[in-house]
Parts: C-alpha cells; sequence; structure tokens
C-alpha cells in the first residue's frame, strides 16, 4: 500500500493500551487525480492556438505600419517597451505571475511536462520546460502589442481559455499526493488571480475602443506629459527646499520614531511612476514570497501533527533507552511529549511567519529606498547612492545585471526567507525549551544553573564596567567654560593599566555580541538588493548590490524624465513648426500673408534659437557626457565632482594657464630684447 505525506489509506488498526487511545485511525491517501480536461491534451490544444493568434498577429504587424523602425515581425517580437514609464503596467506583471507560478509547479511537480511521464530523465524536462513555458504564456504579452481591437480580442479568448480551464482543473481535482494534498490548490491562486486579471484586463481595453496605434513607439512615449509634470513639479520644490533646509532645529523623539515608520510604509506619488521592471519585481517578489512560505508550511506541519498523533505510551521505552526519564508514569510521559511536539509545531508557524513579515517589511522598504535612489541619481547625487564617484552610462555588465534583476530578487527572496525561517525556528527553540518552559514548571532549569554557577565572573564583569563609566563621568573629564578636557590623568593610565585583563574578557563579549548582531542582521536583510551585506568600501564584492547598482545605470541612463521632457518638447516644437509651414502654403497671397509669414519666420527663428541653447545647457551641464568630451578629457581629476565639472577648479586653472602664458610671452619678449 503506498504512502503518502498526508497519511494511509483508512484502515483500523488494533486498539493500543493507552487509556485514550482505543483505536488509531491514520488518515487517508490522496491518490492521483486526472481531471476531465486532460493536461496533455489541453496543452496540445493551447500550443497549437498559440501558434495561430502569433501568426495573426504577425499578419496583423506587417498591415499596420505603426512606425518606420517598428513594423511587422520585429515589432511583433518586441512586446514590452521595459524602459517606458507611461505604458500600463498591469500585463506584464500579470504574465510575469503566471510564469513564475508555473515554474514553481514545474520544480515540484513529478512531471515537469504533461507531454511525458518519464520520471527518470526529470532534469533534462524540467530544463525543456523551463524555455517552454515563456513560449507558451508569450501571446498573452504579444495580444496587446499592436493595441487595435483585433489583438484585444485575441488576447481576451487567450485569457479566458488558460483562466477557464485551470479553474476546471482544480474543481475537478482540488486534493492531489503532492507534499500536501491542497498545495496544487493554493499554489494556483496567484496564477488564477493573474489569469482573472488578465481576463478583465483586455475587454476593458476594447471596451475603451483604444485604436490601433503603436503606442509603444517613442515618440508617442516622449509625448507623454508625465515628464512634462514631473519637471514641474521639480520646479515647484525649489523654494520649499530651500525653506525647510534653512530650519536646522533637531526632531523630537515622536516625530523621529513616525520617520522611522513612515520610511517602511510606501506612499504612491503624482509626479513619479516606478519603472516597469521594478513594479514586475516588487509584484515577483510578492508571488515568492507566497510560494515560499506554502512550500515550508505544506513540507514540515503535516509531519509534525502526524508524528503529534502517533505518539503512544512505547515512547517512555524509547526514552529510558536513551536513559531520559520524564516521569514514572507512562501515561504522564505521553502527555509531556505530544506537548512538546506540539511547542516545535506551534515554534515552527511563527518562525515561517515572522519570516514572512519580516520580508513584507524589508519589500516595503525596498521600495521606498528604489524611489530615493532613482530621484537621487535623477538629480545626480551620484556620491550618496553608491558612496563612490560613477559614470552613470550603459554598459556590458549593467545591461546584464538589468536585464535579470528581476529574476534575481525572487531568487533573493526565496533563500532568504528559507534561511531566516530556519534561524528564527532554532531561535525559538532555544528560547521556548531552555527559557520559557523551565520557569513554568520549576525543573529542568540547566541554561540558569551555568549561569548562576557563574555569578562571580559576571559579577566582576559588571563592576569592571560601572568603575570605567562613572570615573569616567565624574573624575576623568572637566568642565570648564562650556568645554571639556580630560583630568587626573596620571589616575586614568593607573585604571587603564589596571583593568587591561578585565577588559579582554569584555572584549571577548563584545565580539560575541558583534557575531550574533552582524549575523542577524545579514538574514533578516538577506532577500534584500538595494543594500549591501559588506562594507561600503567593498560592497563591490557583493554580487546582489552590484547588480542593483548596474540596474540603475541603465534605468537612469536611457530613461531619465528630464532628458525625455526635453526631447519630447524639441519634437513637439518641430511638429508645430511643420504644420504651421504647410498651412502657410496654401494661404491667399497678399501684404497681410506677407506680414504674417515674416512674423511666424520671426518666431521660428527665436524658438530654433531659443532650443539651440536649452539643448546646449542641457549637454554642458548632463554628469553623464563630461567624460566623454574630448576638451574635458584634458581636464585634472580634481576638476570634477560626482561626474560633473567643477567650476571653481575650472576657472583656477584658467587663471593659472593665464598668469603661465603672461609669464612666458614676458620672457620672450625679455629674451628678444
Amino acid at each position: 500500500m503506498q504512502i503518502s505525506a498526508v497519511g494511509f489509506q483508512s484502515t483500523k488498526f488494533p486498539a493500543t493500551n493507552g487509556p485514550d487511545n482505543d483505536v488509531w485511525e491514520v488518515y487517508r491517501v490522496i491518490l492521483p487525480c486526472d481531471p476531465t480536461a486532460d493536461d496533455k491534451l489541453y496543452h496540445i490544444c493551447i500550443t497549437a492556438i498559440s501558434l495561430v493568434i502569433m501568426l495573426i498577429l504577425a499578419i496583423l504587424a506587417r498591415r499596420t505600419k505603426a512606425g518606420s523602425r517598428q513594423k511587422g515581425l520585429p515589432g511583433l517580437l518586441s512586446p514590452v517597451n521595459f524602459l517606458d514609464h507611461t505604458q500600463h503596467k498591469g500585463l506584464a506583471v500579470a504574465v510575469f505571475g503566471v510564469l513564475l507560478c508555473k515554474l514553481w509547479g514545474l520544480i515540484a511537480s513529478p512531471n515537469p511536462l504533461p507531454f511525458t511521464t518519464d520520471t527518470e530523465n526529470k532534469q533534462n524536462w524540467v530544463i525543456l520546460g523551463v524555455f517552454y513555458y515563456p513560449a507558451l504564456y508569450y501571446p498573452l504579452l504579444a495580444c496587446g502589442t499592436l493595441h487595435n481591437k483585433v489583438g484585444y480580442v485575441l488576447g481576451s479568448l487567450l485569457s479566458w481559455t488558460h483562466f477557464g480551464v485551470l479553474v476546471w482543473q482544480k474543481i475537478d481535482c482540488p486534493k492531489t499526493p503532492l507534499i500536501h494534498k491542497y498545495y496544487s490548490l493554493f499554489s494556483s491562486l496567484p496564477q488564477i488571480a493573474c489569469l482573472a486579471f488578465l481576463s478583465f484586463q483586455y475587454p476593458l481595453f476594447l471596451f475603451k475602443g483604444l485604436k490601433g496605434t503603436e503606442k509603444n513607439n517613442a515618440s508617442e512615449d516622449l509625448s507623454s506629459s508625465y515628464y512634462k509634470d514631473y519637471v514641474k513639479k521639480i520646479l515647484k520644490m525649489k523654494k520649499t527646499t530651500k525653506i525647510s533646509t534653512s530650519s536646522s532645529e533637531t526632531p523630537k523623539l515622536s516625530q523621529r520614531i513616525t520617520d522611522a515608520v513612515k520610511s517602511y510604509i510606501y506612499t504612491p506619488e503624482e509626479a513619479f511612476r516606478f519603472p516597469l521592471k521594478l513594479a514586475i519585481s516588487a509584484v515577483v517578489s510578492f508571488v515568492s514570497l507566497y510560494q515560499i512560505g506554502l512550500l515550508l508550511i505544506s513540507a514540515v506541519v503535516p509531519h509534525l501533527q502526524t508524528a503529534r498523533m502517533g505518539v503512544d505510551e512505547d515512547i517512555a521505552n524509547v526514552l529510558a533507552g536513551f536513559k531520559i526519564m520524564l516521569s514514572p508514569d507512562k501515561h504522564e510521559v505521553t502527555r509531556i511529549v505530544i506537548h512538546y511536539i506540539w511547542c516545535v509545531e506551534v515554534c515552527y508557524i511563527s518562525a515561517m511567519t515572522l519570516s514572512g513579515l519580516v520580508n513584507l517589511a524589508m519589500l516595503m522598504r525596498s521600495m521606498v529606498l528604489h524611489r530615493s535612489n532613482l530621484k537621487g541619481l535623477y538629480r545626480g547625487d551620484i556620491y550618496n547612492v553608491y558612496n563612490c564617484q560613477r559614470r552613470i552610462r550603459a554598459s556590458r555588465p549593467a545591461l546584464v545585471c538589468w536585464m535579470g534583476f528581476t529574476s534575481f530578487t525572487a531568487a533573493h527572496i526565496c533563500i532568504g526567507m528559507i534561511i531566516q525561517t530556519m534561524v528564527f525556528f532554532l531561535c525559538l527553540l532555544v528560547t521556548v525549551f531552555l527559557i520559557f518552559m523551565p520557569v513554568l514548571h520549576g525543573q529542568n532549569l540547566i541554561l540558569f544553573q551555568i549561569l548562576w554557577s557563574m555569578w562571580p565572573f559576571w559579577l566582576m564583569i559588571l563592576l569592571a564596567v560601572l568603575i570605567q563609566h562613572i570615573t569616567g563621568r565624574f573624575c576623568f573629564i572637566k568642565k570648564t567654560a562650556g568645554t571639556r578636557d580630560l583630568d587626573n590623568r596620571g589616575n586614568l593610565f593607573l585604571l587603564t593599566y589596571l583593568l587591561f585583563p578585565v577588559n579582554v574578557l569584555i572584549g571577548v563579549l563584545l565580539a560575541v555580541w558583534r557575531m550574533i548582531i552582524t549575523a542577524l542582521f545579514n538574514i533578516v536583510h538577506m532577500g534584500r538588493m538595494d543594500i549591501s551585506l559588506l562594507n561600503r568600501n567593498v560592497e563591490a564584492f557583493d554580487p546582489a548590490y552590484r547588480c542593483y547598482a548596474h540596474y540603475l545605470k541603465i534605468e537612469v541612463s536611457q530613461s531619465h524624465p528630464v532628458m525625455k521632457a526635453f526631447c519630447g518638447m524639441m519634437l513637439q516644437s518641430v511638429g508645430q513648426e511643420s504644420s504651421a509651414a504647410e498651412g502657410s502654403r496654401g494661404a491667399e497671397e497678399g501684404i497681410q500673408l506677407v506680414n504674417q509669414e515674416k512674423k511666424q519666420q520671426k518666431v521660428s527663428d527665436a524658438k530654433r534659437a531659443r532650443r539651440h541653447w536649452h539643448l546646449l545647457y542641457t549637454l554642458v551641464n548632463n554628469p553623464s557626457l563630461v567624460g566623454t568630451r574630448k576638451h574635458f578629457l584634458r581636464q585634472a581629476a580634481e576638476s570634477f565632482v560626482n561626474g560633473s565639472l567643477d567650476r571653481s577648479a575650472k576657472e583656477g586653472g584658467k587663471k593659472e594657464a593665464a598668469t603661465k602664458e603672461a609669464a612666458t610671452k614676458e620672457a620672450d619678449t625679455a629674451a628678444s630684447k
């Protein structure tokens, strides 16, 4: 008879000798379930449907010439512009959520692909599935590429099909023998939610009647009002920042606590939008937390419950074999062991819950820090973000890190939660079984007995610390005229010499405490990539933080809102001039027309000159372009601060060059005379 994680088939065993356990009946085996919507047949059909949809979209893309650069298959194969902050993020976020849920099922399921039941070559099928599922769900994104009604209709049909079949299968087979009887059902809830969102979003786009224009085109991205609103907000904030910086009052304790709590709560702002990859990373991190938490609960808690229900009076004989005597009464021993196993179960669930809450808090804090870092780099505060001078420009390592940032975030969240759960579980076990339970029962006070036997050592440490603090406060520091200075230096040197051996012991305790604090900090922040777990001088050796730093380089260099607002204004002015020129061609001839043309020519010349000066000013003050200019390459390294040219240093260099040139001229004239 096959045994699974949830128990045996319903069978009654002979009665045991315990007073409360007359009959021991264990759980039932959950047999494999085959839904009426066969998974193999479904995948064959949905793969063929997806191919047909892609062919239809390719034909539509060739006919719809939305732009000279993106048309036909090249435009279709780029379904999402990850560097566009103005586009709708729901479709991409939902598809990434579905893909992540399928990846979890791919790893946990004994049959990675529904086309085969071969379990011997599971590793090869897993590798094939890693590429199969992204191709399967790619049409869900591609249907929104063309932004026309046909694409929305196809997207609606495809999302409804995925959603309907998945719900159908879960209703037919809510229980499966995989890990836990309800693990497959609960694991598919985020996937169902994402597919339901897609099933609602595509008909909503169709209902709104969006036209078949390429919304991901660069010109339409630059014509968005978001970038202009961002620039307007920056210009309005200058006065308020000057007023706020002028007040140098220290905040109160309540204000500091409020600010600390607010730093972990992300509140959206009107004139700031997160990049698409950061939005996807946030949703993927949340789904990863849910999946890894469900896996940790389903894989451990049912086994602890089975072990707790299977304890009988024979456990007393087992413990006696290890010379462990909990009580002379076997019934009492059984009750104590059951209570201990229940405490272990409570400690594990509490550790997993605490780990999940900590990761949620870290995720919210990361969102706040992401926004702060992006705003700082937009302003040019390179040193405050990176703690060193860096060039914000695209490079091969930066591009690779930008491509894998979302995937790396999900992996770090999972590994971090597993490690946190293990550490918190061990800490709770030590606290419960060595502190709480001995104190409540008044016995097995092993830890307290060890600490009490060392009371002379702890008293010596306490007295040494108190003596140093008290003498430092009252004997060795004097206040004169509002200043502080050392006093009784001879006694200070003598006390330093006498307390040297004791301070060595205190240093050992401080070293242990430092190790504990460092380990806990790194474990708590393991899932975050926006901060380094190493010292700031060697943070480049942290691969996660290095990936995050390179990711910011790509986002800031390619999607700076001020740069896009400037480019959008330039394109808008060019379009207005072209439309004005076309309108003037069909006008009637006359003196009034000539005067109007002269006025328009003067206005256009003024606009053109103003644009040229704005462009020159923008290029000169762009920190990322300083290192690429031939004129500035000859400047000294001290002339640059955070990638921008130091005007004072430049003027000083000019003055020095002028003085040297004047001196050389005087020497030449004197020599000629």
